[in-house]
């Protein structure tokens, strides 16, 4: 019979594990956290030096009681996650188990794998409280600022609206990156490039400086038309390519997007699946550190694989020096494995992870470096030419590659070169780029703002709350001039090109900028980059033991409640960010843009005027509250527009609702997506009209007195009387269901289930 039960997070994780232990052991799981603040209510004690109160939820009583019973007469092991939110998830099992001190034991293994269970068995250790107390303090903090905070943004700008010590920062970071490229002025500039010929040879090269106007490179050009040129100078140096540290939970994520497309949370959850598999390291780690094993290990593989020149040790050191989620880089358990995981995506992520670790255990890439001057005769500046020979790939073996080698000729000093043709393409300065989710985490690391535990989970939430969307944008036409000197003519010509397209990008709604703003003029700490990141300096104190974590938690609240006092106060009308257009030259009114109850949208008329309503519209797509002008506005507000009549005459009128642009015709709607309500044709509104009524048609089966209905939905055919639903059996067909057989599923099927609506909460008590 087993002595011991070994607890961990996960049944992947268990079942890995079991693998490595003998009879004596059994492994189960407790499905990540067992206890946690209820989910409604403050449920912190403020007056008690703010102490949570914890409780296990209904989904994991059952856990709870199968793991108590498990314990019973038997040592426990608790095995969860080295970093601090697995010892707080042991510490918890402590509590809600009520297991005995003397026969707990605390590991923790960086990798799961037998040797190094096994060495972690044989240095057993108590919960480490520190450790617990840092998790603690992030979710009382985090908690206390939710709680207060969000019932805030109900009240003054729209009910549904959250608020985060991380989340808000990541908000802000996106909403004034987005401001600044649309503040951005693009400056034009001419870039000059040449192909020289040297007998056969060709030479692509660029001058030094980029010219300021057309006039200027027209000029220019004319001024060479005619003159020689000369190499004045070729310089050579060998140059040398390094490889990159072992994988960080930050520079796993940016390098699975880059070159996998990724997303941050598929990234991390492929991670935890491989690593659960016992594949890799823990995936959650700030550090770039290899274990001398790790180092040891690597090296064979090397040698054996590419020879000893490819070798080369190298231990780099972490950059963040608030470090501490773990103690090494992510890389694999075994290197002699270059492939592994379940699916492709997992052997993808798996093989990036394999070449990082082992290329940083491998010999630089040597490459040529060449640059060649070449002088104008009729003008000071010079072209220069580029090119770079990969002499030996060392790490580059397994992973990089890179730009394609421009060879260039052997050419020497004086001798003379003959340019066929000269081009002189405008170019346009560019604002700093969009954040993608890679990016956001490599910003949020750079700020210090959240651990690896908490980027993925961060960006999910900003996304799930309506404050940011992942898109692609198309970008804009924009006319391009190019100069050519050829055949000793200077010859203007203008394209078109596409610039601004994105892909991928985090983009703010009006309400994420609406939201950013409220909170940086009334509650300025909580966007603030730099306090958001000491925050986070105070947790890492907190798990070194140098201060409490109730000391800290006092600290934050006696400067953060005040303000959220100070903001019952707030005048909602400083949140609609009003922004007068101008006035509707047919009516004399004023047009506003203006954040309402949902949303950004146009208003015409005074609405302090109880003698009559204003007018209201939405504002018109790829616009915002700062950028939409009078022009767009009054097209907003011929709407609704008649477009037609139906085959039976009813009016199809077209407009721009909550969900989208829609036609109605009499009662029905009809969403008319990607469409515009303003040039939607009469014949593309009728065929959407009519598909509507056919699907309506082919939904209603069968109806009966008292608005007992028949009818086809999306899971199959089903009854309701539009308080209850009840189910239709497969083998029953629902076209003879008779009215008695109706009335009495409805009877036999349970009540609809309410749905949830969150509530504002009351202030906590001083």
């Amino acid at each position: 019979m087993a002595k011991n039960l070994v607890i961990v997070e996960s049944p992947a994780k268990a079942k890995t594990i079991e693998k490595f232990l003998g009879k004596d052991f059994i492994v189960k799981s407790s499905f990540g956290h067992i206890r946690d603040l209820p989910k409604k209510g403050l449920n912190i004690d403020i007056e008690k030096n703010f102490e949570p109160k914890y409780e296990v939820s209904t989904d994991k009583k059952k856990v709870v009681s199968e793991l108590k019973k498990a314990a019973a007469g038997h040592e426990v092991w608790l095995a969860s996650d080295e970093d601090r939110e697995g010892e707080a998830i042991a510490w918890h099992l402590t509590q809600a188990l009520k297991l005995d001190p003397a026969k707990t034991k605390r590991i923790v293994f960086h990798e799961i794998t037998k040797t190094a269970i096994e060495t972690a068995m044989a240095k057993p250790r108590t919960v480490d409280i520190k450790l617990v107390d840092a998790q603690q303090a992030r979710r009382v903090l985090d908690r206390l600022v939710g709680y207060e905070l969000s019932p805030i943004l109900w009240k003054k700008v729209r009910t549904g609206l959250s608020a985060g010590r991380v989340q808000s920062v990541a908000v802000r970071l996106i909403v004034e990156r987005e401001r600044e490229i649309k503040e951005h002025a693009a400056e034009s500039t001419f870039k000059v490039t040449a192909i020289f010929t040297s007998g056969k040879d060709e030479i692509p090269a660029e001058l030094s400086v980029k010219l300021p106007d057309l006039k200027t490179t027209e000029n220019w050009l004319n001024t060479v038309m005619g003159a020689s040129y000369k190499v004045s100078n070729v310089e050579q140096k060998p140059g040398t390519r390094n490889p990159g540290a072992p994988f960080t939970t930050s520079t796993l994520q940016q390098e699975a997007s880059r070159k996998l497309g990724f997303g941050v949370r598929q990234t991390m959850t492929l991670a935890q699946r491989l690593y659960e598999s016992g594949h890799i390291t823990y995936m959650r780690t700030d550090s770039t550190v290899l274990s001398g094993q790790a180092i040891a290990a690597a090296e064979t593989y090397i040698k054996k694989s590419y020879g000893d020149k490819y070798h080369q040790v190298r231990q780099y050191k972490t950059k963040n020096s608030s470090a501490q989620e773990a103690h090494e880089a992510i890389r694999p358990t075994s290197f002699e494995h270059n492939s592994a995981g379940d699916d492709e995506q997992q052997k993808k992520l798996y093989q990036l992870i394999w070449q990082r670790a082992l290329a940083s255990q491998m010999s630089p890439a040597q490459i040529e470096k060449t640059e060649i001057s070449i002088d104008i005769s009729k003008a000071p500046e010079t072209f220069t030419a580029k090119g770079e020979v990969l002499v030996f790939d060392g790490f580059m073996k397994v992973y990089g590659g890179g730009k394609d080698d421009v060879i260039l000729p052997e050419l020497t000093v004086g001798q003379s070169l003959e340019a066929n043709v000269i081009t002189a393409t405008e170019t346009f300065s560019r604002p700093s780029a969009r954040y993608s989710e890679a990016m956001l985490v490599k910003k949020l690391e750079e700020l210090g703002i959240g651990r690896p535990s908490t980027y993925a989970p961060t960006i999910s939430t900003i996304q799930t709350r309506g404050y940011v969307e992942k898109t692609d944008l198309e970008g804009i036409e924009r006319e391009v001039t190019e100069v050519k000197l050829e055949n000793g003519k200077v010859e203007t010509s203008k394209s078109t090109v596409i610039t601004g397209a994105d892909r991928n990008k985090l983009i703010p709604t009006g309400i994420a900028e609406v939201v950013t703003d409220f909170l940086t003029k009334n509650f300025p700490s909580i966007v603030d980059y730099d306090f958001t990141a000491k925050v986070e300096e105070d947790f890492d104190q907190i798990a070194d033991g140098k201060q409490t974590w109730h000391k800290m938690i006092a600290d934050f609240y006696r400067d953060f409640h005040p303000l959220v006092e100070k903001g019952e106060d707030i005048p909602r009308s400083e949140v609609s960010q009003a922004r007068k257009l101008g006035d509707d030259p047919k009516s004399g009114e004023p047009i506003f843009s203006r954040f309402g109850r949902y949303g950004p949208m146009l208003l015409k008329g005074d609405i302090e005027d109880e003698t009559k309503k204003p007018a209201f519209a939405p504002l018109p797509a790829g616009t915002t509250i700062d950028t939409v002008t009078l022009e767009q506005a009054l097209e907003m507000f011929k709407l609704p527009r008649t477009v037609g009549k139906t085959d039976d005459g009813q009016d199809i009128k077209a407009n721009i609702g909550r969900f989208g642009p829609y036609i109605q015709v009499d009662k029905t709607f009809v969403s008319i997506k990607p469409l515009d309500p303003q040039t939607i044709t009469e014949e593309e509104a009728r065929k959407l009209y009519k598909e509507k009524l056919a699907k309506d048609a082919a939904k209603h089966i069968n109806e009966f007195k008292g608005g007992i209905k028949v009818l086809n939905g999306p899971y199959g055919p089903y009854i309701t009387d539009g308080k209850k639903n009840a189910r239709i059996a497969k083998d029953v067909d629902p076209t003879k269901i008779t009215e008695a057989e109706a009335k009495k599923l409805l009877a036999e099927a349970p009540a609809k289930k309410k749905g949830f609506r969150r509530r504002g909460s009351t202030k906590a008590k001083k």
